[in-house]
This record gives C-alpha cells, structure tokens and sequence, in this order.
C-alpha cells in the first residue's frame, strides 16, 4: 500500500481519471471520510476529493466532544440521544487513543438551567438510552462533594452536580485516521481538488469535473454515484446541480477560546449555565483550557470565519461569571477557533433550537446529499448514506455489497485492548523521551494525537541529528504528516495534523520559519512558493490569535 502522502499526487490523480468509481465523495470532513471507510470497507470502489485540506472547515473547528448531547433531552429528542450516546462508546473503542474518557461535572446552581430533581431523572435516562456501564454511570454529587471535585465552582449559589462521563478528543486527527483507514481499503483520496461543475449521462449525475489546486490541471471523475458531504457548502453544490430546493441549511456559528490551564485551572471538564440560558463547556486539555461555544447565525463568507470581538467578550463573561475566583480578561486568550454548524433550517426556530439531526436529500438527477448531523454520529450518518447506495445499486445493476464492518474496526493507530493500554503504552513513551528533556505532557500528546504511529515517528526522530530536541520533534513530525497523512503545508501541519495553532500557539510562533523551511525542503518549492504559504500561515496564525 503506498503512503497517503502528497508525493503520490500524480498517481492518485491517474486512479481517479481512469477508473469508474461506484461512488464519488464531495467532501473531506468527517462525513465524507467516513462514508468512505464504509463504502470501501463493504467493497466500492470509492474515490473522495475535498477543495480544501481535509477537516479544515466544521470538522476541526468543533467542541472536540464525542458525546452524547445531553442538552438535546431537553428538546425531547430522545432518538439523537440514544444514536450519539451509544456511538461514543464505538468511537471510543475504534481510536481508545484518539477519543479519551473525560469526566463531566454539571453544577446545579440557584436559578440555573437544571434542577436537581430534572438533573438526576434526565442523567439516567441519559444513561439508559446510551447504554452507559460501570463506571460512567452518572453521580449525583452533594456540594460538598461538588466543590471537591471542582473547587473553582460559586460556593454561594451552588446546589450540588451532576457527574457523568463523556469523551474528548481532536477532530481532525480523527478524520485524517479514519481517511488513512479508508485508504488502506483502496479509496481514492485527494486534498485540494475541488468539484467546479457535475457531469450528467441521461439526466442523472455520473462525476465531477475538477480543479486541482495544487497542479491547477481540470479533469474528470466518473462514478455510478455522488455523494454530496460537503457541511456548510453542501447548499452551494446543490444549486450546482440546480436541485436547492425544499429544505436548505441554517448556519450558526460556533466559537472557543483557549487560555493557559493556570488562567482557567479546572480539574475536569464542566458544563455550566450562562446568564442567558444557554449553557457552555471548559475543557482541561494539555497545558491548556478551553471554553465555549457559542451559537449565532451565520451569513458571511464560509472560507473565512473569525472570531469576533463580541464571540469573545461574550465568552469570557460567561467564564468569569460562573466561577467566582477567575478573572481571564481578553489578554489572557492564547488561541481560538470559529467554526459553522451546517444544520437544516426551521421556520421560527432560533438558532440553538435547531435540531443537530442529519437529513439526506436525493435530487431528480441522483445528487445525494447530507447535511446536519454530529461528530458523534459520524459512522451512523455513513452507514445510511452507504445503505441507501447500496438499494440504488442493487435495483440498478442488481449487485449487493457485504455488510458495514465499521463498528469493529479499529482506526490507524489505535491498536488498542483498552484505554488503560493507552496509559501504559503513554508511560512507556514517555519513558522512551523523558531522557531527551521531554515531560509526561509531551508523551501524552504523542499519544493521543497518534497512538501506535508514535512508535513510527520516534524511530524517525532517533535518526535526526539536530540538537535541540523540540526541533528534532518536529522535524519528525512533519516528516510523518508529509509521509503518511497527506499534509501539502505548513497550515495543514500547525491547524489540523498537530493542533499545535490551538493548543500550543507558543509553539507555533517559534518553530513556523523552521516547519516552513522543511516543507520547502521536501517538497523543493521555490521562493515565490515559499513565500505564499507564509503568508498563508501568517494569514490562520492572526485568525487564531486575534479578534475582528
């Protein structure tokens, strides 16, 4: 199996030129990837193509939560409940490295949200529908115990907690190792390649032309079916296909800010009231924390979403406001990201009161295309689309392909009993490191950004000379994303192979002239190349760090 990397552009582009595909995907976030993985596992011959990086729109620029939206009880929507609840567990156990067990405390407070009674009735049934075991079965904390667990919680106004498990986890490196899993399936796979128009035999859609942004060479793909997964762009190739009818998307835009783990020094993850009603997350995460969302509408260009002064302001309020003893102020905010929620539009409903359901539309011409839906739900979501082709293909060709194998298989790198596996394999690296200057942190975000690859990646970094050690990691680093996942630039490696613009900004500002230059190394750019994705780098590391 050849390496999922950029180098072998010119065969993959080949593969997708010469081959009639059962199934072309438009879409390299979460969706289309794991459409692909199912499709491919099931025995389709599958192609998928994104315009972009893959993951850079929603799918990494969410709450970075596997879990089982138990707000969305309180709007009675019990079905999506017990389908995200019972998924995460899947998903837990498909990538035990990539999506960790995170303890949730949720403080009842005198005139919140949640009532003890309503807590405790609604964390069970929570429980139930998700099929939640030992351990992770909810608790009904007093306030003495409350405070224990999260002593930055308002003493005056508190009432108790609720305790409940959930999972955190990047989700970008989650779609790239599920496209790395779908590709040793033999899926076709390719950034920067964007769909500019359909091709039709006989009214139906049968391919795409498309634009490679990289090479700026056109072509076509030819497939018995298109899958439209394109989030919030889905709308955009619908009027392409000319079938943007009926139902359309409402986005709202959703925003988090990240402040060093002293300025917001929670012990694990909350989910707290705001004085408006809505209620938001702070999620310990490395050296960091990170709060938010929240949940505006959203009409502005969908390649550029900031954050805003007001997302800011709004945010750091709601912080402020529920934990007595933090006082972050705007200067404390190392990082952020803006992402927008594609979810289907309902007459007079405002936009938290959307419903997070996916919705599949089928044009007259056999567009497919799906929108709404969770991380959470991402291995359902493709399982219906793939369900569906398989009927159209059956009537069609009278051809079947085998069942979905997905809720077994386990994702690139996470060759995993257990979670507790994951610790011993992280205290292992870290024994492995902690020689060559490198902390307990540092071996988890090993770790949990690649699980087993680690291995991979060290083996790498022991053939480096340099000496300074960050920098012989990063060399290594890029040396895998470029390999091994597909990363064509420097912004590919800090936003979505690393999470390293979010989470570790600092790091960013110090080692981007050095990551630069090894891009323009491997990839022998000259200086007019260079230089342009500096200033495309220079371009997402002011969006992270800055407000509009």
């Amino acid at each position: 199996m050849s390496n999922f990397s950029n180098f072998n552009r010119a065969q993959i582009t080949k593969d997708l030129q010469t081959t009639e595909f059962d199934l072309l995907i438009i879409g390299g976030g979460i969706t289309g990837a794991g459409i692909a993985l199912d499709a491919a596992t099931r025995g389709m011959k599958v192609a998928l193509i994104e315009k972009g990086d893959f993951a850079s729109g929603t799918s990494s620029k969410s709450t970075k939560l596997i879990h089982g939206g138990l707000r969305y009880l309180k709007q009675f929507d019990f079905w999506l409940v017990k389908e995200v609840g019972t998924e995460r567990a899947i998903v837990h156990k498909l990538a035990p490295h990539l999506v960790v067990p995170e303890k949730m405390i949720l403080p009842l407070i005198e005139g919140g949200t949640y009532g003890s009674w309503l807590t405790s009735v609604g964390l069970k049934v929570y429980d139930i529908l998700a099929s939640v075991e030992g351990d992770d079965k909810r608790k009904m904390l007093s306030v003495k115990k409350s405070l224990k667990k999260e002593p930055l919680l308002p003493k005056k106004i508190l009432k108790g907690a609720g305790y409940y498990a959930e999972y955190r986890t990047d989700d970008a490196r989650l779609t790239i190792e599920v496209l790395k899993t779908a590709q040793n399936y033999d899926a076709k796979l390719l950034n920067y390649s964007e769909a500019t128009e359909f091709i039709y035999e006989d009214k139906r859609v049968v391919g795409a032309n498309v634009k490679d942004g990289i090479t700026n060479e056109s072509y076509d793909i030819k497939a018995k079916y298109v899958v439209n997964a394109c989030g919030p762009w889905v709308d955009e190739l619908r009027q392409i296909n000319n079938s943007k009818i009926g139902k359309q998307l409402h986005l709202t835009k959703g925003v988090h800010l990240v402040v060093d783990h002293e300025k917001l020094p929670v012990k694990q993850s909350v989910y707290f009231d705001v004085p408006d009603g809505r209620m938001m997350f702070a999620i310990p995460r490395g050296k960091v924390t990170y709060f938010g969302t929240t949940d505006t509408n959203y009409q502005q260009d969908k390649d550029d979403v900031n954050t805003s002064l007001v997302d800011a302001t709004y945010l750091i309020s709601a912080v402020n406001n529920m934990f007595p003893d933090i006082t972050i102020s705007l200067d404390d905010v190392e990082s952020s990201w803006a992402g927008l929620r594609p979810l289907i539009h309902e007459e007079g409903k405002s936009a938290s009161e959307l419903s997070r359901k996916d919705e599949i539309f089928v044009s007259e011409t056999e567009l497919i295309s799906i929108a709404g839906g969770k991380l959470t739900g991402y291995r359902k979501m493709a399982e219906r689309i793939v369900d569906l082709i398989d009927k159209k293909y059956k009537r069609r060709f009278e051809k079947s392909f085998s069942e979905i194998k997905t809720k077994n298989l386990v994702l690139k790198g996470g060759d995993f009993e257990n979670y507790d596996e994951v610790k011993s394999y992280t205290d292992a690296i870290y024994n492995r490191i902690a020689e060559v200057d490198f902390n307990q942190k540092d071996a988890e975000y090993l770790v949990h950004n690649y699980g087993k690859q680690t291995d991979q990646m060290l083996k790498k970094f022991d053939e480096f000379t340099e000496e300074n050690q960050q920098e012989k990691l990063i060399k290594a680093e890029v040396w895998f994303s470029i390999q091994h996942e597909m990363a064509c630039t420097p912004t590919d490696f800090f936003m979505r192979r690393t999470g390293r613009l979010f989470f570790d900004p600092k790091s960013v500002k110090q080692y981007k002239e050095y990551v630069l230059n090894l891009f323009a190394s491997h990839f022998s750019w000259d200086t007019e190349t260079t230089e342009k994705h500096k200033q495309e780098l220079e371009h997402h590391v002011r969006m992270a760090t800055t407000f509009n």
